[in-house]
């Protein structure tokens, strides 16, 4: 299936504050053959975004970030999650959104710098996917890229963004330990994290100072 099997009848902007709802009522073509009925869908339109597990292959050191978000908060209401232990501060990677015609990686560059105060080095694309295609087109580029984790502790980001970011470095191993004990609930972190697991050693070698 492609583009051309889906028929648009009518698209409408339904929402414009910080981010876009669009209504679409559309069919497309089905796998037994012939055209399904019309439907109505919702999508949210906030753009596209760039994210970069930050590393130090000499101290063998990841960067991560912790910031307070509003869609863990509110996931607080629901009876998966339990407000005395879960919380709406959520460990991360660096994130930006891409501007215009921004490329990726120019935008994590400027984003690891804003975010955690670190100089991008070495760059290397994970992968690029949708968020959550059932209802919106937010896409993200996932990198892996190589700074000075000494350079990271610290708080960061814009205040006139709203943004109030702690930075920390911990070591790879202590990260692996968090993820296998569920301790992220950050999906792009903990893609991240799979990917890095499987290619840690080739990145020291690559990227390790006393490998050049």
């Amino acid at each position: 299936m492609k583009a051309e099997d889906v028929r648009v009848i009518q698209k409408r902007t339904a929402y414009q504050g910080y981010f876009r709802i669009d209504q679409y009522i559309l069919k497309h073509k089905l796998f037994e053959g012939g055209w399904g009925t019309e439907i109505s869908r919702e999508v949210l339109e906030r753009g596209h975004a760039a994210c970069c597990l930050l590393y130090d292959p000499d101290l063998d050191q990841v960067v991560l970030i912790e910031q307070f978000r509003p869609g863990a908060y509110a996931a607080l209401e629901t009876r998966w999650y339990d407000k005395k232990t879960d919380t709406p501060w959520q460990i991360e990677v660096v994130a930006g959104v891409i501007e215009g015609n921004e490329h990726p990686e120019d935008v994590i560059r400027r984003e690891s710098v804003e975010e955690s105060g670190c100089q991008i080095h070495d760059i290397e694309l994970i992968h690029k996917y949708l968020v959550t295609s059932g209802c919106s087109s937010e896409t993200q580029f996932l990198f892996c890229a190589k700074v000075d984790a000494s350079d990271a502790p610290g708080i960061h980001g814009l205040v006139e963004e709203g943004e109030n970011i702690r930075v920390f470095s911990i070591s790879t191993d202590k990260a692996f330990e968090m993820l296998d004990r569920r301790q992220f609930q950050n999906a792009t972190l903990i893609i991240a994290m799979y990917w890095f697991r499987e290619n840690r050693q080739r990145l020291r070698q690559e990227w390790a100072t006393n490998s050049k």
